[in-house]
């Protein structure tokens, strides 16, 4: 992967994070458009490194709430910060468990599969239409929709199944108030991926003296500052717009992907 293609990648990562269309999903037509030959591994460390820098601007637009979670961890009490941290944490159960048990598996669908990440984008956007029909509400994040909406974020592991897209369709489809779910669409992810990056470094999965540390930093650096604009003004566009626009969005580019892929 050149220091370019990685620099674009980065930005469609910074871009697409925070919208419901699927991050890894564009990152995965955009390898295949730039032809990228990575091995699966390699590709998904890619992946991981840009998600992670999407995570810190994601800490950094949000140091507000993050700060006031753990304030009130440390207070040792059962209040509001408390119980949403624990949610935090439990939505987390069933992705770190798809992570440590079938991390292969995983590894083998981050190659080019445009096909299947064609029709996974259709899947989200009818998760998408779905969650538009849904009625407005006031309702808060309980422990067990904490829980359920953990299971979607597990699912959206999968290329072209949108993170933010199934979480937030999942929150509003049990009846949680939208502003509400995307605090809490965008707050879980953080812990998964810090979590990963973790884990890849202290296994002496990421080396940091191979070729393309350069190729990784760069599109570390493009999706960090991508993420911190779109982050800044697209969840706002998140929170306010017809999420029928971003279904039909990935249902065009799900059938480009699955042309694309039928035809290479």
């Amino acid at each position: 992967m050149e220091i370019i293609d990685a620099i674009i990648l980065g930005i469609v990562q910074g871009l697409t994070e925070f919208l419901p269309v699927s991050s890894s999903g564009h990152l995965e037509l955009g390898k295949a458009i730039l032809g990228d030959a990575s091995i699966p591994e390699d590709s998904l460390l890619f992946t991981v490194v840009v998600h992670f820098a999407t995570a810190l601007s994601t800490l950094v637009v949000f140091r507000k709430d993050v700060f006031e979670l753990f304030a009130g961890l440390f207070q040792f009490k059962w209040n509001e910060e408390t119980k949403f941290s624990l949610k935090i944490i439990l939505s987390m159960v069933p992705a770190a468990c798809i992570g440590l048990y079938f991390e292969d598996t995983m590894e083998g669908l981050f190659s080019g599969n445009v096909l299947l990440v064609g029709f996974m984008l259709i899947i989200t956007a009818l998760l998408l239409y779905l969650a538009d029909k849904a009625r407005e509400s006031e309702k808060k994040v309980t422990f067990l929709n904490a829980f359920v909406i953990g299971i979607s974020q597990a699912i959206a592991i999968l290329p072209g199944i949108s993170r933010s897209g199934a979480t937030i369709s999942t929150s509003v489809l049990l009846g949680i108030d939208k502003t509400k779910a995307a605090r809490f669409s965008f707050l879980m992810v953080v812990p998964l991926i810090l979590g990963k990056m973790g884990k890849d470094i202290l296994g002496g999965e990421i080396d940091y003296q191979n070729e393309q540390l350069i190729t990784m930093g760069a599109g570390f650096l493009a999706a960090f500052i991508a993420g911190l604009v779109a982050c800044t003004w697209m969840i706002q566009l998140v929170k306010n717009s017809k999420l029928r626009y971003f279904a039909i969005y990935c249902f065009v580019i799900g059938l480009i992907a699955i042309a694309f892929g039928l035809s290479t």
